[in-house]
């Protein structure tokens, strides 16, 4: 499917009910661009949730309404809080628009608590050496650490309510136990290869989503014998269960709300 200004991404589910907090999951590509080719989203609006870009290729020109821009780069993490309005853009600069090059990251939604969805606005841009990586005693897993913690690393991203966001890297051979707090809503996204999740298990292939069961752990694993290893994320976090009124790029609790939104946006009362 296409988003944006046209580019292509990947979108394993509708994300719901067993997925709350979580509201999307793109895979922006990979697509690799031609000279003068590249596409982006030109500027746009969202009120009551956050945005999250995590890019593992190319690169991506940031600029919103509150004043803040930045440049996000293979590895860097962009984490905005939508809360009460901002406009906003993501654009190839123009180097990466002029040579072309392989586009490639993911954009989660990450839905906000109703006492939060008219907080002020924030951004907080995170460069890939800032963001914490952890790897088993054996070398075969290896986890970036967006959110949360794994292996004893923490993250360093500040999150308004508690989430789990993992890059998970795993080699032939490797087994990975996470540890996750009961009541969690957790998913598995594959995105290389192929693993094998929990204790049955159970196969989730590139391109596959799975949706966790609730407990206090979770093992991801490859076969020894496997021709390939896999690439995977792992998104976890309480539950809001609250009612959710979503048009476009708002997401309140109310239809009201939601109508309120776009008065506000056409009356340019967004940061």
């Amino acid at each position: 499917m296409l988003e944006g200004g046209g580019f292509p991404v990947r979108r394993p589910a509708a994300l719901g009910r067993l997925t709350d907090p979580f509201l999307l999951l793109d895979e922006m590509g990979p697509i690799d661009w031609p000279p003068g080719g590249a596409i982006g989203a030109p500027s746009h609006p969202h009120r009551g949730f956050e945005t999250v870009t995590y890019l593992l290729e190319g690169m991506v020109q940031h600029q919103d309404s509150a004043g803040n821009s930045g440049l996000l780069t293979p590895g860097d993490v962009q984490w905005m809080t939508a809360g009460r309005g901002v406009i906003h853009s993501e654009m190839p600069p123009p180097d990466f628009l002029e040579s072309g090059g392989v586009m490639h990251g993911f954009q989660i939604w990450v839905n906000l608590p109703a006492e939060n969805k008219m907080m002020q606005p924030r951004y907080q841009d995170v460069p890939a050496a800032e963001i914490p990586t952890a790897t088993s005693d054996d070398g075969l897993a290896k986890v970036v650490v967006v959110a949360g913690e794994s292996l004893g690393v923490s993250a360093v991203i500040d999150t308004v309510i508690p989430i789990t966001y993992l890059h998970i890297s795993l080699l032939p051979g490797a087994s990975l136990n996470q540890i996750l707090e009961n009541g969690l809503n957790g998913l598995v996204y594959c995105f290389g290869g192929a693993l094998q999740v929990g204790e049955a298990n159970e196969q989730v292939s590139d391109g596959q989503m799975a949706i966790l069961t609730d407990g206090d752990e979770v093992t991801f694993s490859v076969p020894e014998d496997a021709d390939e290893g896999a690439e995977l994320l792992l998104l976890a976090g309480q539950p809001l269960n609250e009612p959710i009124a979503r048009h476009g790029p708002f997401v309140m609790n109310t239809d009201e709300e939601i109508q309120q939104a776009f008065i506000d946006y056409q009356s340019g009362n967004f940061a």
